[in-house]
């Protein structure tokens, strides 16, 4: 999953405190084979895709159809065992255990389609709500019911159920098109559902995450909420949509995540008639959609009206690291927010360097100590702790385990404090992280000015720190945070992802009461974990007032109505507080009241996207992501990726004109009318036509087309700008990407 905090190794949860080791971690036991195929370690995990049964059958003859392929060997009782799950909503599959030889022979049957090897994947709010512009009682938060009616899925580590965030008060019962069951300490009706597809355990959170995640999306009010119960970031925490209902599918653990029981828990999410699916979880570089089985039981998903809400994953500031890709999912970069746990350095020359402190003294002491800081010692690597006694100590922060207890341990042998600052990649992002002692947290930048400060002159370098509680309105806001992944996307540079930002950064929420990365009830983490049940609760809120809208409709009404600015009117800067680009933001910032009235949409139906998956993979990948086997290439008009109702623009450029297509539909007053503004840089030409469009009904579609052309020359990777209609009452926006058409 996606996320970042005082984490367990096992887990990771694609940590930011354990950078080497990446995003796209596999379990090494499942990337190689023994050569002795009869010993159970020769067995390894599979995914296999079959055609459909002939006939309309049952879970049961399903079962028995799937079973059918398999070698004679495993056909008795005590093999039942390696049959892991049968899928019939997801795709037609299986998953199971198999040597070598035995995949032979299974693939050697009629009606198989295709196997994947099981993948590891990984793990990718008091304040969030009224950041995004969401309070109590009044305008969008209260019109959209706070998500009532909505059923919000997750696929995670499992759920806390006996948590205050997931009491049912003011919570009505699911909808009668629930058909879900609830396997949990409690369930009412906020936790309607909880299932497990880890064999031998539970639905409850071991690790965590899960609660975070949840408690995020959809957790209810709780005042009094602060980070471990002691003050830090009080308030009354609430989910992006508290009215919506909870159904958590345990697909991880400390462990990681294996595809075939998130295929399982995504199997069971669509039989149980959920509305939107969160899934903080990410893997390798995403492969090409017909490869990605994720990819492809998604599709099924969307296909019946539910939309997937995924992390972009957390191996940035790398181009070409963003993960989930797929354009039928929705995926969420990381931004910070306004919120900051101040702590102050307080320098002998009078300067004030701001910083963050998880562990905030009530009282701490004006006094002045010594200032040191050794090239030598950079990471706070202090072996004697001789000479150390009343100093404050500058190091370099390397988010490890390691260095958390070295500096534990330097400040009980009697150091006045640490401050560790952010290495040059990190820059001004602050990851917050528990001491239980006097450390603060400073940028990379602040780090400089403390090292020349302590050389300057080091007999009279002296500091004292300050603790500020919890600040709001801290700016600018949002930045995007190193860890956050980028774009664009290996699998296709023409569909820009990430799609949007969301907060992700040192978000408060619900927590176990004790796990191995922390303890509860409200923990502090960060990661596109956080920030992809941010946008869930959005979708769910759309959703709630808009129930009829397809996952197209409500992804293109977040993407064009998203803040490309930040609390400054400023540009939304980068972790080095440069400006952000497309590929660290998507769209811009999610902006839940401007969503839920776009004023217009791009929609896109199964059948548009059948015809790009036609152009882009041809019969052999439509047969594997569509579940219509009558439905051929041969019968569908091919829709290039540029070409695809997609809400952002993607083009290759060049002197001769390129032409691409869109079409709106309007959502808003009857009768409207929108006129085209452009906005791009000198390189680029852009040409609306028509540029007004005029509506008289709801419901109406209109079609445009867009000339884009250029000159990029041969060092420029990419230009953006815009493309926005504007009507009274709306602006819908588009981003267009123009790449040079040298491009791979």
């Amino acid at each position: 999953m996606a996320s970042f905090t005082n984490l367990s190794v096992p887990l990771l949860l694609l940590a930011i405190l354990f950078p080497a080791l990446a995003l796209c971690y596999i379990n090494p036991a499942a990337t190689s084979v023994h050569q002795n195929a009869t010993k159970p370690s020769a067995y390894r995990a599979y995914i296999v895709l079959v055609e459909p049964p002939r006939s309309n059958a049952g879970e049961d003859a399903h079962r028995q159809w799937h079973k059918s392929f398999l070698p004679s060997s495993l056909m008795d009782e005590s093999n039942e065992s390696r049959l892991l799950h049968s899928y019939t909503e997801v795709f037609s599959g299986f998953a199971v255990r198999l040597t070598d030889a035995e995949l032979d022979t299974v693939a050697k049957k009629p009606g198989f389609v295709r196997a994947f090897p099981d993948r590891t994947l990984q793990l990718m709010t008091t304040h969030t709500p009224e950041f995004l512009g969401l309070r109590n009682d009044t305008g969008f938060w209260s019109q959209a019911g706070y998500g009532k009616g909505v059923i919000i899925g997750l696929l995670d580590t499992g759920i806390y159920a006996t948590h205050p965030s997931f009491n049912d008060h003011g919570v009505p019962p699911p909808p009668a098109r629930w058909k879900g069951s609830c396997k949990a300490a409690r369930c009412n009706n906020k936790l309607i559902g909880a299932k497990s597809f880890i064999e031998g355990v539970d639905s409850g959170d071991e690790e965590g995450h899960g609660t975070h995640t949840s408690s995020t999306a959809a957790g209810n009010f709780v005042t009094g909420a602060s980070y471990h119960g002691v003050g830090v970031g009080k308030g009354t925490a609430a989910g992006i949509a508290p009215s919506a209902h909870i159904a958590m599918y345990k697909v991880c653990d400390s462990r990681g995540c294996e595809e075939s029981a998130v295929l399982a828990g995504l199997e069971e999410a669509i039989k149980d008639g959920v509305d939107v699916l969160s899934f903080s979880v990410g893997g390798t570089m995403s492969p090409i959609y017909d490869q990605d089985p994720i990819a492809i039981g998604a599709f099924s998903a969307m296909s019946k009206g539910i939309l997937m809400v995924c992390a972009a994953g957390n191996d940035g500031p790398n181009l070409f690291s963003v993960t989930n890709v797929a354009p039928w999912l929705l995926t969420v970069a990381a931004g910070s927010v306004d919120r900051s746990f101040g702590a102050s350095v307080n320098l002998g020359n009078g300067k004030i360097i701001d910083g963050e402190a998880l562990t905030q003294k009530a009282s701490p002491s004006s006094k002045s100590h010594p200032l040191v800081y050794s090239e030598e010692r950079r990471y706070c690597n202090y072996s004697d702790d001789s000479g150390i006694a009343g100093k404050i100590l500058v190091c370099e922060n390397t988010k490890s385990e390691t260095q958390k207890s070295n500096v534990r341990r330097i400040v009980g042998a009697g150091a006045s404090g640490v401050v560790l600052f952010n290495d040059k990649i990190s820059g001004y992002t602050t990851i917050v992280q528990d001491y239980n002692s006097s450390v603060v947290q400073v940028t990379a930048s602040d780090g400089g000015i403390l090292i020349a400060y302590a050389a300057s002159s080091k007999s009279s370098s002296v500091a004292s720190l300050t603790y500020n509680n919890t600040l709001f309105g801290v700016r600018p806001a949002p930045v995007v945070p190193f860890f956050s992944s980028r774009g664009p996307s290996f699998t296709n540079l023409n569909i820009l992802k990430p799609d949007i930002l969301a907060p992700g950064l040192n978000i408060l929420a619900a927590w176990p009461p004790s796990t191995a990365s922390g303890q509860g009830p409200f923990n502090i983490i960060s990661g596109t974990s956080m920030a992809t049940p941010h946008v869930s609760g959005v979708a769910a809120l759309i959703k709630s007032i808009h129930p009829d809208w397809s996952p197209a409709a409500i992804k293109s009404a977040i993407l064009t109505t998203s803040d490309i600015v930040n609390s400054t009117g400023g540009s939304i800067l980068d972790e080095q507080h440069r400006k952000a680009g497309v590929f660290d933001t998507g769209a811009g910032h999610v902006n839940p009241a401007r969503a839920a009235d776009p004023g217009l949409v791009y929609d896109l139906s199964v059948t548009e996207y059948a015809g790009y998956i036609c152009w882009f993979l041809g019969d052999s990948g439509l047969a594997t992501i569509m579940r219509n086997s009558s439905l051929t290439c041969g019968k569908l008009p091919k829709v290039q990726h540029a070409q695809l109702n997609y809400p952002t623009i993607t083009v290759l450029v060049s002197s001769t004109p390129f032409t691409v297509n869109r079409t709106v539909t309007n959502v808003g007053p009857a009768d409207s009318t929108f006129k085209a503004k452009v906005d791009v840089p000198k390189p680029l030409t852009v040409r609306v036509s028509p540029e007004t469009l005029s509506f008289s009904k709801a419901g109406e579609k209109k079609t445009f087309s867009m000339s884009v052309s250029g000159d990029l020359g041969k060092e420029v990777l990419y230009v953006e700008g815009s493309l926005s209609w504007v009507s009274e009452r709306h602006v819908v926006r588009s981003p267009i990407v123009a790449l040079p058409a040298s491009s791979p």
